[in-house]
């Protein structure tokens, strides 16, 4: 079977979440592959594509239109098409649908419908207007948690088959060899920080965990955010003062390479992911498969990631949240008695069963 992928994601200003996902999901799908099967990335027509090779993937193959066209064109349209494949895999709603080779379409949250407001109103329309587009015409739709599916089922008329698939942690986030050394450029130590993973906006609820270490009580920690801004103008140097938190409590480390997140993970304290609302929550399986507590919202597909082995505060609590860290932080067997859950819990998830199940899925609806 030949199988295309959509890759324009690793291109975005902003890769964020949907691009590791589209990364993992397309190197995954060509280490599995049969000998007889063949994965070839698409991207919109960029001068260089470079950065959106895959190993493994063919390509990335250009489509004759630049990003922003490209948007509009599939807005409408099934137009322009990938050519020489069998089926086509988008891993977000930028898809060409109603026409042409079966397309299956990840759909990783139900936000755009539940949570409106944390998105751009722009955005928040164009990801309704596409979910209903691929409730419509796509050959099946694939969501990382049950929780995703349920939502979707209440705000969309879906048409055809909706997959759970769960995701995994990239083998780029194996522990570097010079973990200690990273840490130090970084300047911090081992044990002494708490980490999240987010992309800088409304939704993840950073002025959550912000307000949260001004509590009574909070883990006198600094904070360490791995993340791009995105859309929200969230500043959190600004917010941390505005708190009344020291200078440097509060760090802002941007896009840092995969070694140096996988030092902070393990070295972290805890990791927290404190969002309003998620479709699976990569950050807290991260956590949880680096060896290290973690603390999320209680966010449905949060909880379900979790599967028990996580700290839950509710959504929006700053003061619940407060405590959980501190429990956490300050209570030895409850660490362990999380560490030992959440590795347990990690090894339920891989990017190759991810694909494994994907494969199947292509294959009933080529049959």
């Amino acid at each position: 079977m030949r199988v295309g992928v959509v890759v324009e994601q690793l291109l975005a200003p902003v890769p964020g979440g949907t691009g590791r996902y589209a990364a993992e999901v397309a190197e995954a799908l060509a280490a599995t592959a049969a000998p007889e099967d063949d994965v070839a990335g698409w991207t919109a027509w960029h001068r260089d594509p470079a950065a959106a090779a895959v190993p493994g993937v063919r390509g990335p193959r250009r489509l004759p239109l630049p990003r922003r066209p490209l948007v509009a064109a599939w807005e409408r349209t099934a137009l322009p098409r990938p050519r020489g494949i069998d089926l086509l895999h988008a891993p977000t709603l930028l898809a060409p649908l109603g026409g042409g080779p079966p397309v299956v379409v990840t759909v990783h949250d139900a936000v755009p419908w539940t949570h409106p407001e944390t998105l751009t109103p722009r955005g928040a329309h164009w990801h309704r207007r596409m979910g209903e587009r691929a409730a419509r015409s796509a050959a099946a739709v694939v969501v990382p948690t049950e929780a995703v599916a349920r939502a979707l089922r209440g705000h969309l008329d879906l048409r055809c088959p909706v997959v759970v698939v769960g995701e995994g942690v990239s083998g780029r986030l194996a522990p570097p060899p010079d973990a200690a050394e990273r840490l130090a450029a970084l300047g911090v130590a081992s044990g002494g920080y708490l980490m999240t993973t987010a992309t800088l906006e409304p939704r993840k609820g950073l002025d959550v965990l912000v307000a949260a270490l001004c509590e009574p009580g909070a883990p006198d920690l600094p904070l360490l955010v791995a993340g791009q801004p995105g859309w929200g103008g969230v500043d959190l140097a600004g917010m941390a003062a505005a708190a009344g938190l020291p200078a440097g409590r509060v760090r802002a480390l941007g896009r840092i390479p995969d070694a140096d997140l996988a030092a902070l993970l393990r070295g972290a304290a805890a990791v927290v992911v404190p969002s309003r609302a998620e479709g699976f929550g990569l950050p807290a399986l991260e956590g949880m498969a680096a060896g290290v507590p973690v603390v999320t919202s209680d966010d449905p597909a949060l909880v379900e990631v979790g599967g028990g082995a996580t700290a839950v505060a509710p959504v929006g609590d700053a003061a619940a949240l407060a405590a959980a860290l501190a429990r956490v932080v300050g209570e030895e067997e409850l660490r362990r008695d999380l560490v030992r859950r959440g590795l347990a819990r990690a090894a339920e998830f891989s990017w190759t069963a991810a694909a494994t199940r994907l494969w199947e899925l292509y294959r009933e609806l080529g049959s």
